[in-house]
């Protein structure tokens, strides 16, 4: 029986939170400890763990199928990869980083100057579309120190929330695009790992979903519904189940994380009472 190949990042920040994207979609594994190779026990999917410079070679080969990676690594790579579904987790940065102490007009001034980076594909992209004329330096690791090592003018890295920039008396410049981590599919799947994958994207984005909706149960007098309806339209429109109570309704609905708080404001403002948040484990469409 074909099983879907899914290749995850075997250390780093990618890998848990990979791990646990998969477990939300109820896929259950066998014991993962030193395993290089981890089979699900109740869907046909298997867990390959992998470095992650490796992971795009992997999939244009075919040797995996799918692969939870980050878009800086796919844009570096520059493959014939298909980016199936980003997924909202890892965010980051590509940027531009210089010494604090030093100014900053713009772009032009990165001319002529020494750039270290773990990128230099997805650099000189850049600096070829900007006209830059610059040396670049690849390092694998511990690209912040550069600079002050006297190795390099500014470095180019990923950025999460910058605090590893100041640390080492960075400051960010130029940002060349954000990134996230992403389901991608080899160019190589075949029509039977394919339908497969369908069922993981269909597990995935419910999951997706969930995580930005809470799900809200309210009381409410009969004569305030038709207010009440109008800043709660849920997916379709709320379901209003009548209470023993006459003249009280309760009204149940959807509402986006993005929004909660305006809308328990408004709602508290149209007179809606026993306001209950219950959150969303699973959202099918």
């Amino acid at each position: 029986m074909r099983r879907l190949k899914v290749a995850i990042q075997k250390s780093g920040r990618l890998s848990e939170e990979s791990f646990q994207l998969l477990k939300e979609c109820g896929i259950r594994f066998e014991s993962s400890s030193n395993s290089l190779i981890v089979p699900s026990r109740n869907f046909p999917l298997d867990v390959l763990y992998l470095r992650n410079s490796d992971i795009p070679q992997y999939l244009e080969d075919g040797v995996a199928d799918v692969a939870i990676i980050g878009e800086n690594t796919l844009v570096e790579a520059g493959r014939s990869i298909k980016n199936e579904l980003q997924l909202g987790f890892s965010k980051c940065r590509v940027s531009i980083a210089i010494p604090k102490g030093e100014s900053y007009s713009g772009i032009g001034d990165l001319n002529g100057k020494k750039l270290a980076t773990s990128y230099p594909n997805t650099v000189n992209a850049f600096l070829l579309k900007s006209g830059i004329k610059a040396e670049i330096h690849q390092i694998s690791g511990s690209v912040e120190i550069a600079p002050s090592l006297g190795l390099a003018d500014a470095i180019c890295d990923i950025v999460s929330s910058g605090s590893t920039l100041f640390t080492n008396g960075l400051k960010e410049v130029e940002v060349l695009f954000s990134s996230e981590a992403c389901l991608a599919s080899s160019p190589a799947i075949d029509q039977e790992a394919k339908a497969i994958l369908n069922k993981l994207l269909f597990r995935v984005k419910s999951v997706m979903e969930a995580r930005n909706k809470k799900y809200v149960l309210l009381n409410a007098p009969n004569e305030k519904i038709e207010q009440i309806t109008s800043i709660l339209p849920g997916m379709k429109s709320p379901s209003i189940i009548p209470l023993a109570q006459s003249g009280w309704s309760s009204l149940h609905s959807v509402i986006d994380e993005s929004q909660f708080w305006e809308i328990i404001d408004q709602l508290k403002e149209a007179g809606a009472q026993g306001i209950l948040i219950v959150p969303i484990e699973k959202m099918i469409l």
